[in-house]
């Protein structure tokens, strides 16, 4: 049974590393073709009422589960005989070029950073906020998974306390010591950006928040 599951979430991981190596080819191929252009015609919500943001080339903004992006370009194509806008990011933390569908934004809930005045509450919550515990690790995985792709900064922060928590009294898994290095690193890159200060005195804020209970901002991996 536990061969069995190891075996599902290799797979797993293997179509997620595909599926995001095949977004940087499809992009590379894209810009060697020429086909990216300047803006023509206007968004298409993918479902009703489905609000979507719009950004401008050159806008820090955070793609869910990688963190702080930059709008690089956007540019348009056709598909099936409609007119489709694409906004071309490039994440901070893997430098990995993406292709987001002004159609699939509020889908993938790419977001603007957090404003510096909400950005207490995810400091405050490091400090004194608490944390679900999950005894079954696969129930702790999911929910921790589930966090990371919110695209909220706060329920980033929740993954990262709660891991630290549980490094107190075991050692992480590999999969869990990878999410908390990037849980650590949004933090850091959204804080930073946020409040316009250097990344290591964004790790300064952090720490001393994570020590007011007892825990401390972890060396990256």
């Amino acid at each position: 049974m536990f061969r069995r599951e190891v075996q599902n979430t290799f797979r797993i991981n293997v179509l997620h590393a595909l599926a995001e190596w095949h977004t940087f080819l499809l992009t590379e191929t894209l810009l060697q073709l020429n086909i990216l252009c300047a803006p023509v015609g206007g968004p298409r919500s993918l479902q009703p009422g489905l609000q979507v943001n719009t950004f401008q080339v050159g806008e820090k903004v955070v793609y869910p589960n990688h963190g702080i992006a930059t709008i690089e370009n956007i540019s348009s194509r056709a598909f099936a005989g409609q007119l489709e806008r694409f906004y071309l990011l490039k994440i901070t933390y893997n430098s990995l070029t993406v292709m987001v569908p002004f159609s699939h934004v509020g889908e993938l809930r790419l977001r603007r950073v957090t404003r510096n005045s909400e950005m207490a509450r995810v400091v405050n919550f490091l400090s004194e906020g608490n944390c679900t515990r999950y005894h079954d690790w696969k129930d702790r995985f999911r929910e921790n998974t589930e966090k990371m792709r919110d695209g909220s900064l706060l329920a980033v922060a929740e993954v990262l306390k709660s891991l630290l928590i549980l490094q107190t009294q075991k050692v992480l898994s590999f999969r869990e010591k990878k999410m908390l290095d990037r849980a650590r690193h949004m933090l850091i890159t959204e804080l930073s950006t946020s409040r316009g200060m250097a990344e290591a005195q964004a790790a300064l804020v952090l720490e001393k928040a994570l020590v007011k209970a007892q825990l401390h901002l972890p060396e990256p991996l």
